[in-house]
């Protein structure tokens, strides 16, 4: 599809929901335990960047390119400025992996977001990968040994601030008369245990997941405001899908995970069915949705219970995602319907 005559997105609501809730995910625990870059900027202003070059190379504006390079620099200066080795790798993957996006978007392979988006990541991780391995002699305990720094430093902040707040006079009241606070505290606890622990397996997943998260949404932001077209819009939610060939992923990751195999292999099991998994329960939200068709109450309800119940909710919707890759519900009631991504 030509840049210049693809559709355009309208309305401003749907991307500044986005750009708040990922602003919202990466500043409140438990995501702050899980997410590695726990500054959404960080990631945010290089992808729009790349997106404003790639734009002004179909016919955009200069401006516009140069002006996202220069804010996108100041913040990782802003960044780097702070110090910190785990900061110095974030803002490394930052650079890699918005450079690699834009690259590809110059290039011009495929036409929808979703491809080239996981073929940055995936060049972006292979590239670190190796990079880790040669600095580590051989392994990433380097690496991993920065952020499990990273994530003890998180845990201990949040759990002073939990303490300090568990600690006052109105919440002894709330646990007197609420029996069910105490068990807050005791789930709290466990999460600043068990989280960073979890992290530091899933890592290459939850960056995986992050940074597609935020380059979806410089993608949406970009289309906003820029005039020169990158691809197709994204699709609305209710017409998520995506290539069929993921849900070997879901099958290599459980086989895997539940086969007797080394650390490594298991580690490496498990992120890919983390990472596929979260794909086909977004698919499978999706599909909830589309049968649903909640109103905008409903919806706010339907991301209250998403908060109150994720694991319950996520389970079922990757089930279903997982399900629509064969039985595809919704072209079943709707069969001229056309699949995007």
């Amino acid at each position: 599809m030509n840049p210049e005559v693809a559709p355009r997105e309208v309305g401003w609501r749907a991307p500044l929901f986005a750009l708040a809730a990922v602003l919202f995910l990466t500043s409140v625990p438990p995501f702050q335990l899980v997410l590695p870059v726990d500054r959404a900027l960080l990631l945010l202003a290089p992808a729009l960047a790349a997106c404003a070059i790639a734009g002004w190379r179909s016919g955009g504006r200069l401006g516009l390119a140069i002006g996202w390079t220069v804010i996108a620099g100041w913040i990782l200066w802003m960044a780097v400025a702070r110090g910190g080795s785990f900061a110095l790798l974030m803002v490394g993957w930052s650079v890699l992996v918005t450079a690699l996006f834009g690259a590809v978007l110059m290039v011009g392979w495929s036409e929808r977001f979703l491809p080239r988006a996981l073929l940055a990541i995936g060049m972006a991780l292979a590239v670190g990968a190796s990079t880790a391995l040669v600095a580590g002699g051989g392994s990433f305990d380097s690496t991993l040994a920065l952020y499990a720094e990273e994530t003890s430093r998180r845990a201990d902040l949040l759990r002073t601030a939990w303490t300090e707040f568990t600690s006052t006079a109105q919440w002894a009241e709330v646990v007197a008369g609420t029996p069910n606070a105490a068990r807050l505290t005791e789930g709290m606890e466990l999460q600043f245990a068990l989280l960073p622990q979890m992290a530091r397996l899933l890592l290459p997943a939850m960056l995986a997941l992050e940074t597609l998260m935020v380059l979806a949404l410089a993608w949406a932001l970009y289309h906003r405001f820029g005039r020169a077209r990158l691809g197709p819009p994204l699709a609305d939610w209710r017409e998520l899908t995506f290539h069929d060939g993921f849900v070997w992923g879901v099958i290599a990751g459980l086989v895997v995970v539940v086969l007797p195999v080394p650390g490594f292999v298991f580690a490496a099991g498990m992120n890919l069915l983390v990472f596929t998994g979260v794909l086909y329960a977004l698919r499978g939200l999706g599909v909830m949705l589309w049968f649903l068709k909640p109103g905008r109450w409903m919806m706010v309800l339907w991301a209250i219970v998403l908060v109150l119940f994720p694991h319950i909710i996520g389970v079922v919707a990757a089930v279903l995602g997982v399900g629509d890759t064969w039985l595809d519900w919704r072209r079943r009631l709707r069969p001229t319907t056309q699949r995007s991504e």
